[in-house]
């Protein structure tokens, strides 16, 4: 289908054309995932304006194959074959190669040689790679211990090696597993709790329930850490000691916690945990607390206050920083230091009002809480706040030490001196790049262009021609001039004025030198210039003075930019270096732990990124998830702006503690891990050692519990052979072969049309020259034809690997013994008992696959292609079946479709381009799909009829919620997440709604966890039925119908 470039109903404005062209520009965008619309617009003009075309061009990938591959796909020659001896001379010439594809083809005959004929050719030439490296380097790859959304096996639940373990979620209690994490991972702070003890003395006199408390949440504290070092199991469970801090909270039972207060609680209680024991040698000494001298700092406040100094030293646990209105996080440190200089109602008395902070001890672990909730006046609840504030992996805190005070208060004041200067040059530069006193203004040098411009124009030659006239007519319109603009009244300035502005500051920012080095002239040619207002009369004189004039000041004008622009970029950089001094570079704190909340103020979900250093890597621990990061996706969670996720906490710690963490782990956490184990007391070993044999226990329970299931349907030998063929080993080869034999069979089978013909096609040679010259014919021909399809370009509409497994062997270069066993297996198809012809040239291909021996086939490779192809063609019904129910608006059954499709596609393209189908449209109508559903679960659910209440839960639980937990585990695209985000919004903006009643309320926050959170468990999608197409004519016109239809300007009915 070609697109038309013009504007629906015939109108041919140039508006139209414009408006088209940026809708195909938006459809290229959504289909190919391509953003930069300078590479579209090219590919869309190549294609001549065929949406199809361009799709090919962005999709396809048109790079060289190497030789080797380009030779293992083409025949070679076969001079002086067994087959070449045998045929009669009145055949021979027949089958000799008249042209290249011939020439390319005749290797087709090569399996009809005696194997032993063969064996030397073969010995000699290289063996085909099945995939170039390069094809996989970009692909999406399995995180490590990733949950993905398989049925679960018993496997899932156990560690794996030394990864660490992760966290259950036992009902919004993330905000836990994010903390604990973070603090766990500090080895010293793991040490003392693990270490924790009380003489028994101290526990029989402890009389007071907060005492009590205390030592009951140490203990559990040490089961749970104890467990995080030793267990078997992929996740721990830590209900026992959330239960403690459960009954502490005067809140609801399942009413999510904020991570800075259930943080400060921890803290406290673990205070007065360790201040027991420091009780035993210093009573009421708090500066021996362990959790004290590891979390704990001091700041010095001093400032004037109605015309009176003070001073006083505080202590802090977390230090809280506003996010609103800073950048960054030393913004955000520099904003709670300095708090005013000058009180405004006593700015007149000339007295100084405000005060500064300067830290005089700072902790091992310092924790920033960023403030990142305000409490909204008007609508009377609390509001998240999404602006992007960055922070760095390291960050020096001598610039807000007390010690550093002097030098710190001079940079501040060259830095505010710096700033007052800055305004003033950035006015100035304003003042030449916006001229004028009207409402348009322009840089003044292209002003003095524009009026040379104008002097040197000449008056407008009367065309006599209409046509003439009308072409100057349609010129002028087509390529309005700035002077243009400057003619229009006011009303269209203003429209105007934004463009015109843009390309005057591009036309200023470009080098001075290079425009003052050449002579002021007026630009266009002649023509051109004609059609513009001019002058009635100017002289020659006139014009050189004017010229030189322009030219003068222009060039002095332009010095000043410049100028202005060196010393704008000089104290920029300036202030940019006003703290990298080294002086100010002596107190390093490296980032250890970030803690996340997505969501809104009143619901959402919390991990954490953490710093694992002997894997010298960001880990990202999400519940019972715990899976390899960068800080690439750290930037793009916690930073914030771009969705409903940022940073809510901030753990550093100093470089001391880095570099004790770093010596003290040999590179190996599994051996480090052991030897804390080993450390602990008999009776946290005794602890770990049970858990590990209830696992196990647990483990033979389930397998006992599975094999007592039946299975809910019996799998057909077809669809489900690849599933049993992955499973075989060297020892099992006769499950192997019959593995194959099924494949290659079925595949026989769905070309039988196809080979028949090629037979049907024999006769004369059957009739001359017997069996073996007409299945060396039909082989040939059969051969030539699939090379020639393979080699043709694909379209959305045609994708000929779905006509015949051979296409797709040759267009993925798959090893020359593979493609002609298989080709030979078609003519030994039992289906092919039509007649005598037909019988006997299976006989013969039958008796000559029997002489092809292990040597000659790899059987392993020859069943993992059969493999790839089989889940090549089910992977295309799934996508026609999901498109097809899509049109229908069959979006339940479509999305489970799509979604299968979108899984096993992922599998064959990690091994090639062209073994799968294009992953961008799965993913496009997978999205479309998820989006309408979640329109209607929503509408149902906003609707307060019971029934259709459950229908809309029952929706968001059994399909989109797991869909977008699948969405997640793969690489996801930005369209996908901006999708995800969509779909969340609607669902928090329901959160507080006056016409929604306390149940749906409740139901509501029971659902939106679920769907916040991404990791916390096992998703199980039900496959889709199974669907058989008749041949392959019929699914490749089912296939070329419907991508017609979803691409076309009218719906195409699929009989």
């Amino acid at each position: 289908m070609t697109a038309e470039l013009q504007a629906p109903g015939g109108g041919g404005g140039g508006g139209g054309g414009g408006a088209d062209c940026q809708m195909l520009l938006n459809q290229l965008k959504e289909i190919t995932g391509i953003q930069d619309s300078a590479f579209l617009h090219a590919a869309l003009k190549a294609a001549n304006g065929d949406l199809m075309e361009a799709v090919t061009f962005l999709t396809e990938e048109h790079a060289q194959e190497p030789a080797q591959d380009a030779a293992a796909a083409e025949p070679s020659a076969w001079e002086g074959s067994a087959v070449g001896k045998q045929l009669p001379q009145n055949v021979a010439p027949a089958l000799t190669p008249n042209n290249k594809d011939d020439v390319r083809a005749v290797d087709a005959f090569r399996p009809l040689e005696s194997p032993k004929a063969q064996a030397a050719e073969r010995d000699a030439a290289e063996r085909p790679q099945e995939a170039h490296p390069a094809e996989n380097k970009n692909r999406s790859k399995r995180k490590r211990c990733e949950v993905w959304g398989e049925n679960p096996k018993q496997n899932d639940w156990r560690r794996v090696g030394d990864w660490p373990v992760g966290m259950k979620n036992i009902g919004n209690t993330c905000w836990f597993s994010a903390v604990i994490q973070s603090l766990f991972q500090l080895p010293e702070f793991r040490r003392l709790v693990l270490g924790y003890s009380l003489p028994q003395n101290v526990l029989e006199s402890c009389r007071s329930r907060t005492g009590k408390r205390n030592i009951a949440f140490m203990q559990e504290l040490q089961c749970l850490f104890a467990l995080m070092l030793g267990t078997r199991r992929k996740f721990v469970d830590p209900s026992a000691a959330l239960e403690l801090l459960r009954d502490a909270f005067r809140s609801a039972e399942e009413q999510q916690q904020d991570v800075s207060e259930f943080t400060h609680k921890l803290l406290d209680w673990l205070e007065d945990a360790f201040q027991l024991a420091v009780n035993v040698k210093s009573p009421g000494d708090k500066s021996e607390n362990p959790m004290v001298q590891l979390f704990y700092g001091t700041f010095l406040t001093e400032g004037v206050h109605e015309g009176n100094t003070f001073s006083k030293i505080e202590t802090f646990g977390q230090y809280p920083l506003q996010v609103n209105g800073y950048r960054n996080l030393n913004e955000c440190l520099e904003g709670a230091m300095v708090e005013g200089e000058m009180d405004e109602a006593t700015a007149s008395q000339s007295v100084k009002y405000g005060q500064e902070r300067w830290f005089t001890k700072l902790p091992p672990v310092l924790t920033f809480e960023l403030s990142r909730f305000e409490f909204n006046q008007s609508l009377g609840q609390p509001e998240k706040i999404h602006t992007k504030l960055e922070f760095p992996q390291t960050i020096y805190m001598d610039r807000y030490l007390y010690c550093s005070k002097e030098l710190i208060q001079m940079k501040r004041e060259e830095m505010k001196r710096l700033k007052e200067k800055m305004v003033i040059l950035q006015q100035k530069l304003e003042r030449y790049m916006k001229y004028g006193s009207g409402p348009a203004r322009f840089p003044l040098p292209d002003m003095l262009q524009y009026v040379l411009e104008f002097i040197a124009t000449k008056p407008a030659v009367v065309v006599s021609s209409a046509q003439g006239s009308q072409t100057t007519l349609l010129q002028s319109q087509a390529e309005p001039h700035v002077l243009d603009v400057l003619s229009q009244p006011s009303g269209v300035l203003e429209k105007k004025d934004t463009r015109t502005e843009d390309g005057a500051f591009f036309l200023a920012n470009s080098s001075p030198q290079q425009k003052s080095s050449t002579p002021l002239q007026p630009s266009g040619s002649p023509a051109e210039m004609s059609e513009r207002p001019a002058p009635h009369v100017v002289s020659e004189e006139e014009l050189n003075l004017v010229r030189t004039c322009l030219q003068r000041w222009r060039n002095e004008i332009e010095q000043d930019v410049q100028d202005l622009k060196e010393s704008i970029a000089r104290i920029s950089l300036s202030i940019e270096q006003m703290y990298c001094d080294p002086l100010l570079q002596q107190v390093p704190y490296r980032l250890h732990a970030v803690l996340v909340h997505e969501g809104q103020a009143n619901a959402g979900h919390y991990w954490a990124f953490i710093y694992d250093q002997p894997r010298k890597s960001w880990l990202k621990y999400n519940d019972i998830s715990v899976t390899e990061s960068s800080w690439e996706e750290l930037e793009r969670d916690s930073f914030g702006g771009l969705k409903n996720a940022s940073a809510y906490c901030l753990m550093y710690i100093s470089d001391k503690v880095s570099r004790f963490v770093a010596d003290g782990d040999d590179g190996s956490e599994v051996g480090q891990f052991q030897k804390e184990v080993e450390a602990l007391p008999p009776e946290l070993r005794h602890y770990i050692q049970e858990d590990n044999w209830r696992l196990e226990q647990e483990a033979e329970e389930w397998e006992e519990e599975q094999s007592c299931k039946i299975p809910q349907m019996e799998p057909s030998p077809a669809s489900e052979s690849q599933d049993l063929s992955s499973e075989s080993g060297p020892d099992q080869s006769s499950v192997c072969e019959q593995s194959v034999r099924s494949l290659s069979s079925e595949h026989a089978m769905i070309a039988k049309e196809q080979t028949a013909k090629a037979i049907a096609n024999t006769a004369d040679a059957y009739e001359k020259n017997g069996v073996e010259a007409a299945l060396c014919e039909a082989f040939h021909e059969e051969y030539s034809r699939l090379y020639l399809l393979a080699k043709e370009t694909p379209t959305p509409q045609n994708d000929a690997r779905l006509q015949h497994v051979l296409i797709y062997f040759l267009q993925n270069n798959a090893p020359q013994q593979v493609v002609e066993r298989t080709l030979l297996e078609q003519f030994a198809d039992k289906n092919l008992s039509y007649d005598e012809r037909s019988i006997s040239i299976m006989k013969v291909a039958r008796a000559k696959l029997r002489e092809i021996g292990p040597d000659d086939v790899d059987m392993e490779e020859y069943k993992r292609w059969h493999e790839d192809y089989s889940l090549f063609r089910k992977v295309s019904v799934y996508l026609l079946t999901g498109l097809e129910l899509y049109q229908k608006r069959k979006y339940q059954e479509s999305l489970t479709y799509l979604v299968y499709a979108y899984q096993s596609n992922t599998k064959l393209l990690l091994k090639g381009a062209n073994r799968g189908v294009n992953e961008s449209l799965i993913a496009l109508y997978r999205r479309k799909c998820l989006l309408k559903l979640n329109e209607v679960a929503a509408s149902l659910f906003v609707s307060c009829e019971e029934a259709r209440v459950a229908e809309g839960i029952s929706i968001l639980n059994e399909l989109i919620i797991p869909c977008m937990h699948l969405m997640n585990n793969f690489e996801v695209s930005k369209e996908d997440l901006d999708a995800i985000e969509v779909m969340r919004n609607r669902w928090c903006s329901y959160l507080g709604r006056e016409d929604m009643d306390a149940k749906l309320q409740m139901k509501l926050g029971e659902l939106l966890p679920r769907l916040l959170d991404c990791s916390t468990e096992v998703i199980v999608l039900k496959e889709p039925p199974k669907i058989r197409p008749n041949s392959p004519y019929d699914l490749c016109s089912r296939f070329a119908a419907v991508m017609e239809s979803i691409h076309g300007a009218s719906t195409v009915t699929v009989k």
